[in-house]
């Protein structure tokens, strides 16, 4: 069990320290893996951002995700839970409409109008601060792996072992420090773990630099990542 999201930041940033990646970048998933994912990258002295995912609800049950998706999509969906449903991908258009312009607002927040980072060529690590379904994960590990970074790994503290093994085929490497058989929920292997709020958010992503380091290097495939001074 973690005492809270600092500490789990911690016992990541351990695991991640120890990886091979010459050219890093650290983002979250708001807003609960940003505590986390703001540990890993003080300790590693590495700039830090965000890929703001929505779940996409089922019809009149707001509290029940069908699918989820990025700012930009396109959305992704578990199927099997459509058909069950007897749903269709259009069915939800409407409800992915609305959630990829509440992404959308989200990024212009948590950025304070500055540019996202530049993906192409860094080794990314996604950071959220525990692993049930997936699926969040899942749609910002697709969106990425479309703006061709040079690696691709996948974060978290504790996850449901189903979900780890599952996101193996959308990222070159799962890093999880507890993957326990009797998973449950994330919630339940964390001392503290209360609410983010959209001003937390802003004050982690505030005390790491978004931008590159200086010794970021230049003039190969591999561009600096661009953001706020």
């Amino acid at each position: 069990m973690f005492h809270d999201r600092r500490e789990a930041g911690e016992r990541l940033a351990r695991v991640v320290e120890g990886q091979n990646r010459p050219y890093p970048l650290v983002l979250a998933l708001p807003r609960g893996g940003v505590p986390v994912a703001a540990r890993v990258a003080q300790r590693l002295d590495l700039p830090l951002d965000v890929v703001v995912v929505r779940k996409i609800p089922i019809p009149g049950s707001p509290e029940t995700a069908i699918g989820a998706t990025t700012a930009e999509g396109p959305p992704l969906f578990d199927h099997k839970s459509l058909r069950l449903l007897g749903l269709s991908e259009e069915d939800l258009a409407a409800s992915v409409r609305a959630e990829q312009a509440e992404a959308r607002r989200r990024v212009r927040v948590y950025r304070e109008g500055e540019p996202g980072p530049r993906v192409s060529g860094c080794d990314v690590v996604l950071v959220d601060d525990g692993l049930a379904t997936g699926m969040s994960a899942r749609a910002a590990l697709t969106a990425l792996r479309r703006q061709d970074p040079a690696s691709l790994a996948l974060a978290v503290p504790v996850g449901a072992p189903s979900a780890v093994h599952a996101l193996a085929d959308v990222c070159d490497q799962v890093i999880c420090v507890e993957a326990p058989p009797d998973f449950g929920a994330v919630s339940l292997w964390y001392e503290e773990f209360p609410q983010v709020t959209d001003e937390e958010v802003l004050s982690w992503l505030r005390r790491c630099p978004r931008r590159a380091r200086n010794d970021a290097p230049r003039g190969d495939n591999r561009p600096e990542v661009s953001g706020p001074p």
